[in-house]
């Protein structure tokens, strides 16, 4: 009996831990076949999963499958039909539907990307691609133009060169031969001049300067070098004389020198000499040569050599070239799509002078940007024409059929007015010691006052609020972003011009009527999701012409700057309206 009694109890105990068992198998089991069997990826199909579990048991693959989709709502390719007139591949998961982003972002012209921050990844969705700069304070016509500190004018793909002949850019936008763009000269002036304000000290390391500072050069053939006195300079300078020719022969300067590629020198040539700087790639050892002739030629380039024409009139001249901007120009007039070059991973290896001549001060240094802001000054001193302004040497296709092109030498309001930034900034840094830089500025009023019809940037919307063209079109465009800075630069002339004097009150009368036509204009750039670029649709009756987001940025900084100088609440509102827009904030509707 008790044996028997034994044998029971052993069965059910068997018993319950086989049933307990299946019974925890089955419940952890169920969710796992049910997430297999009805997930499916975007394409719609489903897990491969599915064939290998019905093979190990078809009957409780059924019945889990039944459970499963209770639990568990499965993904399924569905069309999305847009607007009647076409179809994009969507996804449905329950009673939602997921459309696919990239044709979100062509649809709605918003913008997203993954990225992973601490160790997860996220997918990032913006309305707007720009970025706003709110100003630390009031602006400062002295101090630094707008957010351009953050401009880098001669990288852009319209440039083609910065002219070894007057160290400004030379812009392709609408000309591939290139031309001298006053719009261009200013911004690139500009940038300069805010990087100054902003950035730290740069690093200089003289080679020769022919009194304290001798650098060892070597000669062959019949080169020669000696140290004179210069009596106009009241200096000790470098004479130098061997061939001509392009060619290692010459007065060599051998160097090793990393991260500093602003070149710097003073240098009188006599005849048509030139001189060469070397680089190095670091990592692949591939040597090339930066070649200055004399010469009216813009840029040209061979292989692993790149010339630029420095012109020659023998007599002095200072010179500043960013090395690593000219030797990438002249991969891109080769044809020759490459990254920008590091600065760590190229080096200076030498420096090499021909034809005869005279050089002092020969630096290399991180940045001269003072240097760079005075050549877009005194481009503008010696470029202006007998009217007072800079005009544009191209022909500009005219924006619509009804819009007549701009034939050669335009005046552009937004170039009068960055040069006026230009000039007044040049007059307060001098210390007012060059007349040039203030009476160049105030003769450049006089096309504000012209209408656009006659040669001038003035125009009148509906005959009654003046207005002053970026592009003086016919009939008149009315654009929004040029308007605002031809604005800025009559505010820095009336401020930095001598108090009271005729130029001042001119540059103000100017400065307050098209302040009140902006006031007065401003809402008709709104869309209620975004702004136009000018107004077209009101000139010639066609479609708006929408502002892109980097450009509806532009107008609110513009805006956020003004807001800072004129308390005026449409300003201001405005800005903070237009801010919203760029995050997907829309006016409301009746």
């Amino acid at each position: 009996m008790m044996r028997l009694n034994l044998k029971v109890i052993l069965l059910v105990i068997c018993a319950i831990v086989i049933l307990i068992t299946l019974s925890l198998w089955a419940k952890c089991g169920e969710p796992l076949i049910g997430k297999h069997l009805y997930s499916q990826g975007w394409n719609g199909k489903k897990s491969h999963n599915l064939q290998r579990l019905q093979e190990q048991d078809d009957s409780y693959v059924g019945e889990a499958a039944d459970r499963g989709n209770n639990d568990l709502q499965g993904y399924e390719e569905i069309d999305c039909h847009i607007n009647g007139e076409y179809s994009v591949n969507c996804r449905k998961e329950g009673e939602e539907i997921y459309v696919p982003f990239s044709f979100l972002h062509k649809y709605f012209e918003v913008y997203g990307k993954l990225a992973t921050y601490d160790g997860y990844e996220r997918f990032e969705w913006s309305h707007s691609y720009s970025k706003v700069y709110i100003p630390k304070g009031k602006y400062d016509p002295k101090g630094v133009f707008m957010y351009f500190e953050n401009y880098n004018v001669e990288v852009r793909d319209r440039v083609k060169c910065v002219s070894a002949i007057d160290g400004v850019p030379v812009s392709t936008q609408w000309e591939s031969q290139g031309y001298y763009y006053p719009t261009q000269i200013a911004q690139f002036g500009l940038a300069h001049y805010s990087k100054n304000l902003t950035e730290p000290e740069p690093r200089r390391m003289t080679l020769e300067d022919g009194n304290r500072v001798l650098a060892q050069w070597q000669t062959q053939h019949s080169s020669s070098f000696t140290r004179v006195l210069d009596q106009s300079l009241d200096t000790y300078v470098l004479k130098f004389n061997s061939a001509e020719a392009v060619s290692p022969a010459g007065v060599n300067l051998k160097l090793d020198h990393v991260l500093d590629f602003v070149l710097s020198l003073d240098l009188k040539m006599k005849g048509n000499g030139s001189f060469t700087v070397t680089l190095q790639s670091r990592e692949k050892r591939e040597v090339f040569h930066l070649h200055y002739i004399c010469s009216d030629l813009l840029i040209s380039a061979e292989e692993r050599h790149v010339y630029h024409g420095m012109g020659c009139r023998g007599e002095w001249r200072h010179l500043t070239r960013d090395l690593l901007v000219d030797l990438q120009k002249g991969f891109l007039h080769m044809g020759r799509k490459r990254r920008p070059l590091s600065r760590s991973k190229i080096k200076v290896t030498g420096f090499t002078i021909r034809g005869s001549g005279y050089l002092d001060n020969l630096t290399l240094s991180s940045s001269e940007h003072m240097a760079q802001f005075y050549d877009a000054a005194r481009w503008f001193v010696s470029r202006q024409d007998i009217g007072g302004g800079w005009p544009v040497p191209v022909r500009r296709r005219g924006a619509t059929a009804k819009a007549a092109d701009l034939v050669p030498d335009w005046y552009s309001a937004m170039a009068q007015g960055h040069a006026a930034s230009v000039l007044a900034r040049a007059h307060h840094h001098s210390g007012a010691s060059d007349p040039r830089y203030l009476e160049a500025a105030l003769r450049g009023l006089g096309p504000f006052h012209t209408l656009s019809e006659q040669g001038g940037v003035l125009a009148k919307f509906m005959g009654v609020h003046p207005w002053y063209e970026e592009y003086p079109t016919q009939p008149p465009s009315f654009v929004l972003n040029g308007f605002i800075y031809a604005l800025l630069g009559l505010y820095d002339l009336k401020t930095v011009a001598p108090p009271g004097s005729q130029g001042a009150e001119e540059a103000g009368k100017l400065w307050s009527q098209g302040m009140a036509s902006l006031k007065a204009l401003l809402m008709l750039f709104d869309t209620g999701s975004g702004s136009v670029y000018d107004l077209r649709h009101f000139t010639v009756g066609q479609a708006p012409n929408l502002a892109r987001w980097d450009y509806h940025a532009t107008h609110v900084n513009q805006l956020l700057l003004l807001a800072t100088i004129d308390p005026d609440p449409i300003l201001s509102k405005t800005a903070e309206r237009w801010v919203g827009y760029m995050s997907g904030k829309r006016a409301s509707h009746n």
